[in-house]
């Protein structure tokens, strides 16, 4: 019989950039992150102007999935360029610290201060600033409208 292990990453933490533009990875997340038998991740960027940081092993799937869509769809090529072509290949240091590209950091915002959060097998990193006017605004929402799949869902 095969287990297999779904780790999952969740919670926010704020976090501090270094003067290099170096994050260190939360603490509680750091074991679950080992699970992935590697110290490589990748980052790349989000309409919501933040970032997402993926393991290695879960990116390599999505970016498959991304690149055999098809060429001659506009969306497609969109889609490509900005995921596919801001990613980059970060690696954990043995301070558990990554070094977000000069390109990723102006991209979203982030200077000194931002959010680190977890979202199932991924994380986003925002501009502190920007997080919290985003999830503001998204919390008055009164007109939240719900998808097909949604309106079936309890919480």
């Amino acid at each position: 019989m095969i287990l297999l292990i779904n780790i999952m990453f969740r919670g926010l933490n704020k976090i501090s950039l270094d003067t290099k533009g170096r994050i260190s990875i939360p603490t509680k997340y750091r074991s679950e992150l080992s699970k992935y038998g590697s110290n490589e991740l990748i980052c790349t960027i989000d309409i919501d102007q933040c970032l997402l940081l993926y393991p290695k092993k879960i990116w390599l799937k999505i970016e498959k999935t991304i690149m055999e869509l098809p060429s001659l769809d506009k969306s497609s090529r969109m889609l490509q360029r900005l995921m596919v072509g801001h990613a980059s290949e970060l690696v954990l240091d043995s301070h558990n610290r990554i070094l977000v590209p000069v390109e990723l950091r102006e991209f979203s915002g982030i200077k000194k201060s931002a959010m680190f959060i977890g979202q199932g097998q991924r994380f986003e990193i925002w501009n502190y600033q920007s997080w919290n006017q985003s999830r503001d605004l998204w919390l008055k929402k009164s007109d939240l409208a719900l998808t097909e799949q949604l309106r079936d869902i309890s919480i």
